[in-house]
């Protein structure tokens, strides 16, 4: 398929998508290299960083998971809404998205980077979910390691990113946006585990290898995340 098609393809999907997916598409995000230094920013349209085309190229973006538990250790999931380009309608973390080019939420060294996810985590908690800034404060927040990973959403759209793993204990108070999430739910070890067998369940590509690799790893060690942090910073590539 020409490079050509692929603009007119693309271009076709966006003016039929949802108004404020649209407007999304406008915000600045951080590029970087495989080593997640930063190499410049971009909007998501500009850069075209979710077009399959770039992707297979190695274009690369940096962003964050939120994993989101209750005092009871049990993990919140969103099901995407169906008005999202990337992954509709399937399962999810609590909350996936991506700094932008904003004041706090980008720097140039490890500590200044995992500070600037973590305010953007904020940031997008009270977008996706309404949870208040005041119920994930800051200090709760846990970095626990960089995962790069590539994965296809459509023939148009697909992600390519380096992902910045956070893990956050709160009770918090939920109002959906329903143009980003359609619902959520809570969920102990078996449960997610039954849902991961359950051909009723979709899940997003990235949810799905971080399941089937850590997550019930750091899962167990939720009352000692230190123990499980890479501390080395290094970068696992999926």
């Amino acid at each position: 398929m020409s490079k050509e098609l692929i603009g007119c393809l693309e271009e076709d999907d966006l003016r039929n998508r949802d108004p404020e997916q649209q407007r999304l598409m406008s915000e600045t995000c951080i590029l970087v290299d495989e080593n997640d230094k930063m190499i410049g920013f971009a909007s998501k349209k500009q850069w075209k960083g979710h077009l399959l085309k770039n992707i297979q190229e190695g274009m690369l973006h940096r962003a964050f998971s939120v994993f989101l538990f209750d005092q009871k250790g049990d993990l919140l999931l969103q099901k995407r809404a169906c008005e999202k380009i990337t992954f509709p309608g399937l399962w999810t973390n609590t909350c996936c998205s991506h700094p932008l080019q904003v004041i706090g939420e980008y720097g140039e060294s490890m500590e200044k980077s995992i500070e600037g996810v973590k305010r953007a985590a904020q940031r997008k908690l009270y977008h996706e979910l309404g949870i208040s800034a005041s119920q994930v404060p800051l200090e709760k927040f846990h970095y626990l390691t960089r995962v790069q990973y590539k994965a296809e959403s459509d023939e148009i759209w697909g992600e390519n990113e380096i992902d910045y793993i956070l893990f956050i204990q709160a009770d918090v108070d939920l109002k959906l946006n329903p143009n980003e999430v359609e619902t959520a739910r809570y969920v102990n070890k078996d449960d997610l585990r039954k849902m991961l067998k359950c051909k009723d369940f979709s899940f997003t590509p990235w949810f799905e290898l971080i399941c089937h690799s850590f997550m019930f790893f750091w899962w167990d060690s939720l009352h000692n995340l230190n123990a499980v942090k890479n501390h080395q910073f290094s970068i696992i590539r999926m």
